[in-house]
């Protein structure tokens, strides 16, 4: 579904990606894990178009996402849940959804849509009337990456989703997490919190100052000496 050769991103005269290649099949949940700086959130960015590729390549079902402006990439099956979540706070929780689903004209899929976002968050269904900027963190997390989920996307790029979340609600986002990925949806999955994404998922890199170190089934990894020392605390 998502392939990814030989990335290349600079911020100036930071050479931030290294050449980089990494995949994922369709229906995947895979990780990228590494340190603060190694250039996780850089590749998630590339990937959406946010920030323009040096060289390299980025493949989604075939189509070069380079060549995509990007405010069309969701279009094209990819939605992007932020670091930081970036909800807009003066907007109802149901206005912030409908937000998500800015690119369908359909009112009864998009109907249909929120109910299945409301299926998988219930606490947001609650609060649909509620300001966004009044949530808590982990409802806030909730709700940017339901509001991804609004386009029926092929494949979700999640970054840090248990940033500044209490242990008990990082517990609860990654419960959330397994449960789209058993719904069948890709997810391409960044977090510093290495051993709850290794927990999680089929697959993972480990990306070090912007270069791909490590690669493999996520429960090989998990048991490496050289990742539980360097990011498990073991």
């Amino acid at each position: 579904m998502l392939e990814i050769k030989d990335l290349h991103v600079f911020y100036g005269a930071i050479h931030a990606l290294k050449g980089i290649s990494l995949t994922v099949a369709d229906g995947e949940l895979v990780s990228l894990i590494g340190a603060n700086g190694a250039g996780k959130t850089t590749t998630l960015h590339a990937i959406s178009g946010l920030l323009p590729a040096a060289s390299g390549s980025i493949l989604l079902d075939g189509t070069d996402l380079q060549k995509v402006p990007a405010n069309t990439i969701i279009g094209l099956g990819m939605a992007h849940v932020p670091e930081g979540r970036h909800v807009f706070a003066r907007m109802t929780v149901e206005e912030n959804l409908r937000m998500g689903a800015y690119i369908l004209r359909d009112q009864k899929r998009i109907s249909e849509n929120l109910e299945r976002v409301y299926g998988h968050f219930p606490r947001l269904k609650e609060r649909r009337r509620q300001l966004a900027g009044t949530l808590s963190g982990g409802e806030q997390q909730m709700l940017s990456t339901g509001r991804a989920l609004m386009t029926d996307p092929k494949i979700v790029l999640m970054d840090e989703p248990s940033m500044g979340l209490s242990p008990l609600l990082v517990k609860e986002i990654f419960s959330i997490i397994q449960e789209l990925h058993k719904s069948g949806i890709t997810i391409l999955l960044v977090e510093q919190n290495a051993k709850m994404a290794l927990a999680v998922s089929d697959r993972a890199y480990v990306l070090e100052t912007g270069t791909i170190s490590m690669e493999g089934p996520a429960a090989e990894l998990a048991a490496d000496d050289r990742v539980r020392k360097a990011y498990l605390g073991a």
